[in-house]
Formats: C-alpha cells, sequence, structure tokens
C-alpha cells in the first residue's frame, strides 16, 4: 500500500510513526512532512494550503489512501476535491468540517439536536456583545467562531476582561477572520477530557481518552495555546463514561449531521468538560487533536491503518472491533519556542539527546537550516517528547527530563504535565 499523509507537524509525525509500524511495508509519501518524518516517509515540499498540487501529487504517485492533518485544507475543501478525482482520502468534507470551522453551526447543530454544552450567544457587533455579558455573570468565556490554531478562547474572570476580550476579536481583529463573529459561552466547572471517535457517518469507534494541557504556563496559568502537553490514560475517562459520551454525545452528532446534509467521516474530535451534571460539549474539531495523537499513538495495539483505510475507501465500520490497547501509561511533553505563542522565534538550532528507551520524540515545528544543516525551529511549538511508562509517575518524569536535556535557546515547557491525575495518586506508583 502507498499513503499521503497531508501536514507537517507533531500530530502528522505520530500518524506516520504509527501507520508504519501497521504495515512495515507501507510506502508513505508526506507533503509537507518535516525532518522527523523524513526518517521514515519521502517528503515533498508541497504546502497543506496547495490543494491542486496534492491532488496531483496523489494521481502521479497512484497512493492508495491519504490522511489529512491539520484542519485548515479540510476547511478549504480538500476532501471534495479528491472524491471528484476519486481518490481515496480519510476527512470530512467542507461541508462536514463545519463542526469544528465555524463554532456557531456547532452550537446550533448541538442545539437543535439536544446535545449538552455551555448556553451561548452568537455576536458580530462589540457593542451588543458586550450588552450580552449580563446574562452569563463571571468568569464567562469568549471564542473566536473561525480557525484560530487553538488560541481564539479567553477564559475572562470580570466583565472588565470581557469587555477587552470582546474588543480585542471584534475589534481590533487579533484573531483575523477568525473572529469576525464571536462566541460568548457560560464557564463550565468540571475536568476537561478529549476523546476521539473514528467514524464512517454511521458507526463510530471510540479511542482512548486523553487529557491536554492548553495554557502555556504550569499550574494552567497564562494564555491559551495549541497544546502542551498530555496524558493517557485518565482516571477520569472510564469506559461508563466513554460510552455515554458516545451515546448522548457522538451519535446524536453523527446523526444530526446526516439530517443537515453533511454527513461526516473522518476522526471527531470531542472535546469534553466532565460537569457533575454529565459530560458536555466544548468543542469539536475535525481531526486528530495534536498533541493528543502522540500521547495515544503509542499506546494502540491493534492497528489504526485498517480503520483509516476502511472509512477513506467509502467502507463500512459495522465489522470493525473496538481498538486495543496497551497496560501502559504514556506523557507528552510539548517544547515550544521562544516567544510562543504571540510572537515564536524561529530559526534557534536545536540539539536533540540521545535515544533514550521509552522516549519518542516527535517532530512539529522544526527544519534543517539550508546554509548549515542543522536542525533549527521553524514554529511554536518545536518538538512532542512523549514517554510511556508502567506507572504515571514514571512516564511523566521520562518525559520532562529528556525534554529538559533538549537544548534549545529560549524553549518553553511545562513540568507538570499530568499534575491532576498525578495528584489523585491513582495507579501512579
Amino acid at each position: 500500500m502507498k499513503a499521503l499523509i497531508i501536514g507537517g507537524g507533531g500530530r502528522e509525525h505520530a500518524l506516520a510513526w504509527k501507520l508504519c509500524r501497521d504495515d512495515p511495508t507501507l510506502e508513505l509519501i508526506a507533503a509537507p512532512g518535516n525532518p522527523g518524518i523524513a526518517k521514515f516517509a519521502r517528503c515533498v515540499p508541497i504546502g497543506v494550503d496547495k490543494l491542486k498540487d496534492l491532488v496531483n501529487l496523489a494521481e502521479e504517485e497512484l497512493v492508495d489512501l491519504t490522511i489529512v492533518g491539520p484542519e485548515s485544507p479540510l476547511d478549504a475543501g480538500i476532501v471534495n476535491l479528491f472524491q471528484t478525482h476519486g481518490l481515496p482520502i480519510f476527512g470530512p468534507t467542507r461541508e462536514a468540517a463545519r463542526i469544528e470551522t465555524s463554532k456557531r453551526f456547532a452550537k446550533d447543530l448541538m442545539a437543535k439536536a439536544g446535545i449538552p454544552t455551555a448556553r451561548a450567544s452568537q455576536h458580530s457587533d462589540a457593542k451588543e456583545a458586550k450588552a450580552a455579558l449580563a446574562n452569563f455573570g463571571s468568569p464567562v468565556v469568549i471564542k473566536a467562531s473561525g480557525l484560530a490554531s487553538g488560541k481564539g478562547v479567553i477564559v475572562a474572570q470580570s466583565v472588565a476582561e470581557a469587555e477587552r476580550a470582546i474588543d480585542a476579536m471584534l475589534s481590533d481583529r487579533v484573531f483575523g477572520a477568525a473572529g469576525r463573529e464571536i462566541l460568548i459561552e457560560e464557564f463550565m466547572e468540571g475536568e476537561e477530557l478529549s476523546l476521539f471517535a473514528i467514524t464512517d457517518g454511521q458507526q463510530a469507534l471510540p479511542l482512548l481518552a486523553a487529557q491536554d494541557h492548553k495554557r502555556l504556563l504550569e499550574g494552567d496559568r497564562g494564555p491559551n495555546t495549541g497544546g502542551m502537553g498530555a496524558y493517557a490514560p485518565t482516571s477520569a475517562g472510564t469506559t461508563e463514561l466513554t460510552s455515554r459520551v458516545m451515546s448522548e454525545i457522538v451519535r446524536p452528532t453523527l446523526t444530526a449531521m446526516r439530517d443537515v446534509s453533511s454527513t461526516f467521516k473522518g476522526l471527531l474530535y470531542v472535546g469534553l468538560m466532565v460537569t457533575d451534571e454529565g459530560p458536555k460539549v466544548v468543542e469539536f474539531n475535525c481531526r486528530f487533536g495534536d498533541p493528543e495523537t502522540q500521547t495515544l499513538m503509542p499506546l494502540m495495539n491493534s492497528s489504526l491503518l485498517e480503520l483509516i483505510a476502511a472509512v477513506a475507501g467509502g467502507g463500512s465500520l459495522s465489522r470493525a472491533r473496538y481498538p486495543d490497547w496497551n497496560s501502559l501509561y504514556s506523557v507528552t511533553t510539548v517544547i515550544a519556542a521562544a516567544g510562543y505563542p504571540d510572537k515564536p522565534r524561529t530559526g534557534d538550532v536545536i540539539q536533540l539527546p540521545p535515544p533514550e528507551d521509552g522516549v519518542t520524540v516527535f517532530h512539529a515545528g522544526t527544519t534543517h537550516d539550508p546554509a548549515t544543516g542543522n536542525l533549527v525551529t521553524a514554529s511554536g511549538r518545536v518538538l512532542s517528547i512523549t514517554a510511556t511508562a508502567s506507572t504515571l509517575l514514571e512516564a511523566a518524569e521520562l518525559s520532562r527530563s529528556h525534554a529538559e536535556r533538549v537544548s534549545l535557546a529560549g524553549k518553553q515547557l511545562r513540568r507538570d504535565i499530568a499534575w491532576r491525575e498525578l495528584n489523585r495518586g491513582a495507579r501512579v506508583t
């Protein structure tokens, strides 16, 4: 089999790593890929926004399967284009991708389908949005409706802070087109979890629940990011909770998507808040999450490739078995560049420590300096250091210690990944 992965981040590196383990004979191409992916795939310098070039590549290479990593080409309609050319591709159409690309669409869909989520209102006028704050109290959540690379969410602790967030999004356009419309949401108390489900539009198979760490600084302080680390499994992500999410959220969502002629096929990412009233949706994404994918792939014993190929080829998951997982713990520490998330610095030299048992280094924002050949930073999140071990404490310490040995000027990392679980003391020793 020959497969094409579109993207060049840590998520795509983890997917490539897993697929090549599922089938060691797999011939893998990545566009554009990165230096980590290049160790076991052929990287082609085509950007994720070059849809026609990607179609041409898939046709010329006679690929059997294409997997889309990031959300931007899904929003641009890459799946629609591949389908018109008869090319098997894993991911939702542009219409179905609206579940992530338009938070307003997602909220309206959930409201009509009775899917549990936070109460919200939508606004494109700053004055009207500020007036609506009286209906929510504090703290309150302000969200850009469009794609903002995981950074378009502000949890305002006061009305004044909420008003500043509204002005920043609607008046100052700090998130560009993504912030032309915003949502004001009630603040939900509870614990956040990420649950992925692979779906053919009818059936869905859940993966293992993970917990992401979105704030930049330890103790969940600082600005939101695309994710500074993750771990799995979690004691909060029980079998009972997963079953409830599938019955109360995932399956009704898939039905609602079919009802609006936007059948969702691919990977549905459900960002959850586990409240006293039960699980509620924080957000949906239309693709594998980052860094949760880096955390989950080393734990998955069964074949991801078989499930993806079945969906991409227009087949059914009706006879597919639930994924099988090993008994280890996995912790991912993200190393970010100086200046991330606002103005990440690029071009800084990266030096990796020697390989270590139980540790996998996934490249995210790296490239080679053409003048020196050095490995250097290319974007905000640079590396994902994933460690697996028989206890969570061991995995967390191994991930952190390896990340600390990475040489990078101005590097940023959190040293408290999995802190909630470790504080609970659940099977960590």
